[in-house]
């Protein structure tokens, strides 16, 4: 350890304001129209295509692809929003690498699957774009419902019941709706307020009322709302963060990656945020990829993350993981965190320990946890003794219903599920679907 160093080596405008701008460029740029075709023509429009099925939304992917070479760009986006109203976020932010892409029969002959997502995004951009109305309310039917959670499945709930003719209210309590999407994903994936905007489009639809700082538990409570309303969607997510187990975790230096990004994803000027010139990220999932890689593209000169285990047991997919370590950011494996060392009440590295019992230090100017996050149900009114739960999370059946009759749930803070922004929207759609039925007497 260097702790004979005066202060730590977190400071502000480490890169130039163009450095800056270009590491945080667009992960993905889009397609030409020229690629777009090139790489539809690799489709084979295979009958009850595996692409498909491993679709969590279950989007007619050759059915899209077909459209685009056709022309039919507007087509094409309908088949894709009618089943997944954001595919346009999906499109950039989905592991498409282990869902459809993966499934892709074309793996098998060449190894390189059809880029089902760059082309989902070249079908749906111009939608978003020119804000082109694809869907519109069905027949009013005077019903209403509560939904709790601005985030993908919230809004995905809200939109589809709104198709159905129901009318919804959102209870978002942070300033925005659009949760992780909004607040917890990194800047380079999705650039020029996409997420933003996608949202404005969902809300076009007409007959979504949304409240802003407004949160269960406090300005709310689900008996209030069950009485007041025909349903509820919750849909509020896990606004808790897992903790070390270790001593000293309120060390200044010891940063939630989670508050951090979003802290980054709000900034106007991303010089502005303090970044260390070395970097410690302890986790494996996606928050710590887009936490470590963020870190480099602020400036930071040494960007180590450190998991429990091996490689191939990480959360992030081998893309990911490949994409981190091209963008200069360190991998340490099968290390287990055991101590924070300190100077100056600061957090100055961190002690692991191998499998074999050794112990290796890592020097530090900033720790980022990032090893999951919960739940926070002692915040939000007595709702965790009103709904059955499973390993703290909420326990839903196939349409989404909880244990409480007239309430649904869905996205992260239902047991079960992979943490997906694609899944998210699958419960949302799913659970308007049964609401449906639920205020039909079907």
């Amino acid at each position: 350890m260097s702790s004979d160093k005066p202060s730590p080596d977190v400071r502000t405008g480490r890169l130039t304001e163009s450095q800056i701008a270009a590491n945080f460029a667009d992960m993905h740029p889009p397609l030409t129209p020229s690629e777009a075709i090139i790489d539809a023509d690799r489709c084979y429009f295979c009958y009850d295509a595996p692409c498909t099925t491993a679709c969590p939304t279950g989007i007619d992917i050759p059915g899209f692809i077909q459209k685009i070479r056709s022309g039919n760009l507007k087509g094409s986006a309908h088949t894709i929003l009618s089943e997944n109203i954001m595919g346009g976020m999906c499109a950039r932010v989905c592991p498409t690498e282990v869902l459809c892409e993966d499934a892709c029969v074309r793996n098998t002959h060449e190894d390189r699957p059809v880029r089902i997502g760059l082309l989902q995004r070249y079908a749906t951009d111009a939608v978003f774009e020119n804000a082109t109305p694809l869907f519109q309310r069905g027949p009013l039917t005077g019903r209403k419902i509560a939904v709790v959670g601005g985030g993908p499945a919230g809004l995905s709930c809200a939109h589809r019941l709104a198709m159905l003719g129901h009318d919804a209210t959102v209870f978002e309590p942070r300033d925005k709706l659009g949760g992780l999407n909004e607040y917890g994903i990194a800047a380079y994936k999705t650039p020029d307020d996409f997420a933003a905007r996608e949202v404005e489009y969902i809300l076009g639809i007409g007959g979504i009322e949304v409240r802003t700082g407004v949160a269960l538990g406090k300005e709310l409570s689900l008996a209030e709302l069950r009485k007041n309303y025909d349903a509820v969607f919750l849909g509020f997510g896990l606004t808790g963060i897992n903790g070390l187990g270790l001593d000293n975790e309120q060390l200044e230096g010891l940063v939630n990656a989670v508050e951090y990004i979003a802290a980054l994803r709000q900034a106007p000027d991303k010089a502005t945020l303090p970044v260390g010139r070395r970097v410690v990220v302890i986790g494996g999932g996606m928050t710590a990829i887009d936490i470590a890689v963020q870190s480099k593209a602020l400036g930071a000169e040494e960007v180590t993350m450190v998991y429990r285990r091996g490689q191939e047991h990480m959360k992030a997919s081998r893309y990911e993981q490949e994409f981190a370590q091209t963008r200069g950011v360190g991998v340490r494996t099968w290390l287990v965190p055991r101590k924070l060392l300190v100077s100056d009440g600061r957090v100055r590295g961190v002690e692991f320990e191998t499998p074999q019992g050794q112990t290796v230090t890592l020097d530090a100017d900033v720790v980022f946890k990032a090893i999951g996050q919960k739940v926070l149900w002692d915040g939000l009114g007595g709702t965790a003794e009103l709904v059955n739960l499973k390993q703290d999370r909420i326990v839903v059946d196939d349409e989404r219903r909880t244990s409480l009759n007239g309430v649904w749930a869905g996205g992260d803070c239902v047991a079960g599920g992979s943490d997906l922004t694609v899944s998210a929207v699958q419960d949302g759609k799913v659970a308007a679907l049964s609401i449906d039925r639920f205020l039909q007497g079907k």
